[in-house]
């Protein structure tokens, strides 16, 4: 329910200055909740639980609002400047939003997210091996997004530069929809990308799969999509963040089970929102590549972490994840298990 208040006063002016304050208040009021994530599968989770009615179910006198962002540094950003409350993120940016917000003014709330991420590389790059990648034009999304700290990482790990430091290679960092231009003009050799655009890219363009990104990591499995809120919206909203949890959650076992309609809601939703689809053997292989998780695995967001600051990313002073996870006293163990840790 929105409210709008107008005064009104014999004699009293009341200036746009206080009108302004008003609608900043109520607009963030406890009735709505204002969420950001972006148009990859590994956000199944806030496409198909706003599809499927769970949100909305668990919080009927909540608006809820949805903005769609392209990377997590534009939604830590939004985060920041209060235009949004929650967003779904990769851990990278979950972390630099983190330590560089006023008061550390971000929790993660949960997981959404595993795997899902691949370096793709182009028919005619002449690339096999990382021995190869020496002058070679790579592409990840914006800087200091997950992709992008994971390229810059593997190539330090094998003794390669990029340009900008001296070395050979060539990172570029665009916008998926721009890579995939990039990709097809022969203009870039291979891109570190995540799920849907990594399959399209072998499907529909005929790159090479070098490797998953998991295969690289312990266990192989690392977090790629996180839960986060903006802290003080949580102090002040924490029934409506406890809802939403559960919701969160409901919709992640849902998705485990449903897999052939996610792919149909996720479909509904590119063509709603990009005025595209696709195909179903892209849809399946796509979400085959990822686990659809509420376990944030929390050892690999303290690997993006230190790589994050070896990247220079989170500045030279060191730095402290303490406090970065949400906890809800009312679900108690429930979400204890969700998160898996929590400080």
């Amino acid at each position: 329910m929105k409210i709008t208040v107008v005064a009104i006063g014999i004699g009293i002016v009341v200036t746009l200055a206080i009108t302004a304050a008003l609608s900043v208040q109520l607009e963030n009021s406890q009735d709505e909740i204002r969420v950001g994530y972006f148009p990859n599968i590994g956000h199944a989770i806030p496409i198909v639980g706003l599809e499927k009615g769970f949100f909305s179910q668990n919080l009927p006198d909540v608006q809820i609002k949805t903005r769609v962002f392209d990377s997590g540094p534009q939604a830590i950003e939004a985060l920041f400047a209060n235009s949004i409350d929650i967003a779904y993120v990769g851990p990278g940016p979950a972390v630099n939003g983190f330590l560089k917000s006023d008061s550390n003014n971000i929790r993660i709330l949960a997981g959404a997210a595993s795997g899902g991420a691949s370096f793709i590389v182009h028919p005619d790059s002449h690339i096999n091996s990382v021995d190869d990648f020496e002058g070679k034009r790579i592409a990840a999304p914006q800087i200091a997004n997950s992709q992008d700290v994971s390229l810059r990482t593997y190539l330090k790990e094998n003794g390669l530069e990029t340009a900008e430091r001296g070395g050979s290679v060539y990172v570029l960092n665009v916008a998926n929809p721009e890579i995939y231009t990039l990709f097809i003009k022969g203009d870039i050799d291979g891109a570190w990308i995540p799920e849907p655009w990594a399959t399209i890219f072998v499907e529909k363009l005929n790159g090479k799969r070098l490797f998953f990104e998991e295969d690289l990591w312990p266990e192989k499995r690392f977090s790629s999509v996180l839960l986060i809120a903006r802290a003080d919206y949580v102090e002040k909203n924490d029934s409506i963040i406890q809802k939403w949890l559960e919701s969160h959650q409901e919709t992640v076992e849902w998705i485990n089970l449903n897999n052939e309609e996610t792919g149909i809601i996720y479909n509904d939703f590119l063509n709603n929102e990009l005025g595209t689809t696709l195909s179903e053997s892209v849809l399946k292989e796509s979400f085959s590549n990822i686990e659809i998780t509420s376990d944030p695995i929390p050892k690999s967001i303290e690997i993006f972490a230190k790589r994050s600051y070896d990247l220079g990313y989170l500045g030279r002073n060191g730095y402290d994840l303490s406090g970065i996870y949400y906890y809800n006293q009312t679900l108690g163990t429930k979400h204890m298990e969700m998160i898996s840790h929590y400080d």
